[in-house]
């Protein structure tokens, strides 16, 4: 549903406005709200309230018995916030989510098919030029047959 990358700031009242794209694609698939948490590799993940919901099942059904899985899920979900976006497709990120990300000011917002991602723009440019050389690599490996 969300694709791309693109290349946002934060403005003064702490505001990211949402790419028109992915704006037309959760309207498109009736998505009001969204849920922001900590990431993976420095980065925020977002997700529409059903693909969280979705997520949500998926980890509950881990035994907390393992100490891995308590420490996933204290980390992850004590780290969501519920998010709207307002008229003109601005969210408010809370404070210590952006900490977490390292985002001062700009931004590059990353569709991965179900959810969206938020970089700092540094920690994108950084990981994409670390990881985009082993592209090929990797593809092969993923795409192997069993």
């Amino acid at each position: 549903m969300f694709y791309g990358e693109f290349f946002h700031s934060i403005d003064r009242k702490g505001r990211l406005i949402l790419p028109s794209k992915f704006r037309e694609a959760a309207k498109g698939n009736f998505v009001e709200r969204f849920f922001v948490t900590r990431g993976l590799d420095k980065c925020l993940f977002m997700f529409s309230e059903e693909e969280w919901k979705s997520q949500e099942s998926k980890f509950k059904a881990i035994s907390f018995t393992k100490q891995e899985a308590r420490v996933f899920n204290r980390l992850y979900f004590s780290g969501a916030a519920e998010v709207s976006p307002d008229r003109q497709g601005r969210i408010l990120l809370p404070q210590y989510l952006k900490d977490f990300a390292e985002i001062k000011r700009d931004v590059v917002i990353v569709g991965v098919s179900n959810r969206i991602e938020i970089w700092s723009q540094d920690k994108w440019q950084e990981y994409y030029k670390n990881w985009r050389p082993s592209f090929e690599e990797i593809s092969e490996k993923l795409m192997e047959a069993p």
